[in-house]
């Protein structure tokens, strides 16, 4: 986050009002004036910042922020220290302090003329469509959904409440997304799947991609990631994935709940993911895995191989995570091995 974020203009908020929001307890003066959110490096009287990270400590001393959210366990000089919210993870909790008071940058606008909504599709209570979207036949849209500017629904997608839809998004005939998703900019959900098959003349044919992609709830997809409809069936975003920009999910892929996803990615089709991995930038998937539940990829790992569950892999092709770091000590020193082997054959060939 650069600069400051300007929570709400109209609010009063203290010291001590952060604090019961954030179920934490604080140091120093109470009833201290709070406006802004804010890194602490570059915070100003009246914001509000954190610690979670060591290397930021220097900091802690240094800043002039109206208050520090420090986890409450940190070691501190107490007669340095202005004010503090202690709480039982700074990280989080300033993480759901952005979420509470984001809100208030999305509010509804209603439907805008130059939209374009089919006489068949139901919206539910208060939905806001932007300018120049265009939302085809037979859709569903849940209440309080947000659906920015020049986005095009196709006919019978169906979206849950509360979900907000950025500019620029295209969402393919069929797809179903659940409740409290957010798509940003330019991402695709159900464009066709990389399906061919070569004829007698060698030429590739086109298979036609006639399932649908199915999106659970607290989902969020990063700009200008795509995620295929699958060939029969279903293409499964399970609830609460975290998909970063720039990611590629192939045709009948499915991603289990509370799996995360880095930018770049690429899993390749019919591929299942498990729950609970954490997947670095970079990763690529071949098709028809099956990876476990808890796994952990390290960033740029090509996985050619099924993942048992609770694995930490890294490396191309992706092995175990502590063998790859044992492999790699002698991989830098592989010139140097080389040159004592052939030293020692010498030696022998003398010898003999």
């Amino acid at each position: 986050m650069s600069g400051n974020f300007i929570i709400l203009t109209s609010m009063k908020l203290t010291v001590a009002g952060l604090a019961k929001i954030l179920k934490g307890k604080f140091v120093g003066e109470g009833d201290t004036p709070l406006k802004n959110l804010s890194k602490i490096e570059d915070a100003k009287p009246g914001d509000i910042t954190f610690i979670s990270n060591p290397k930021y400590l220097v900091w802690l001393y240094k800043t002039d922020a109206s208050v520090v959210i420090v986890n409450k366990d940190l070691k501190y000089d107490h007669e340095k220290i202005k004010n503090l919210i202690l709480v039982d993870d700074a990280y989080l909790s300033f993480n759901l302090l952005l979420n509470k008071f984001s809100q208030s940058k999305l509010s509804h606008k209603g439907i805008h003329q130059t939209s374009s909504i089919h006489k068949s599709t139901q919206l539910a209570k208060n939905v806001s469509i932007g300018q120049f979207s265009v939302v085809g036949q037979n859709c569903i849209i849940g209440q309080n959904v947000i659906i920015m500017d020049n986005v095009s629904i196709q006919d019978n997608v169906s979206i849950g409440d509360n979900c907000v839809i950025y500019s620029g998004v295209r969402i393919y005939d069929s797809a179903v997304i659940g409740s409290d998703c957010i798509l940003h900019s330019n991402c695709v959900i159900g464009s066709d799947g990389f399906g061919f098959a070569p004829n007698e003349k060698g030429e590739y044919i086109k298979t036609p991609q006639i399932g649908n992609v199915k999106i659970g709830d607290k989902v969020e997809i990063g700009s200008n990631s795509s995620i295929d409809r699958a060939t029969l069936g279903s293409t499964v975003i399970g609830n609460g994935v975290k998909i970063d920009n720039l990611v590629q999910i192939a045709h009948n892929v499915t991603i289990g709940k509370n799996t995360v996803i880095a930018g770049q990615c690429g899993i390749a089709g019919s591929t299942k993911v498990g729950e609970n991995c954490q997947i670095g930038g970079q990763v690529g998937i071949i098709g028809h895995l099956v990876i476990g539940n808890n796994v952990r990829i390290n960033g740029q790992a090509g996985v050619f191989s099924n993942i048992k569950d609770n694995s930490i892999i890294k490396g191309t092709p992706a092995i175990n995570e502590r063998t790859f770091n044992r492999s790699y000590v002698y991989f830098r020193n592989l010139e140097k091995i080389v040159g004592d082997i052939n030293d020692l054959k010498k030696l022998n060939d003398n010898n003999n």
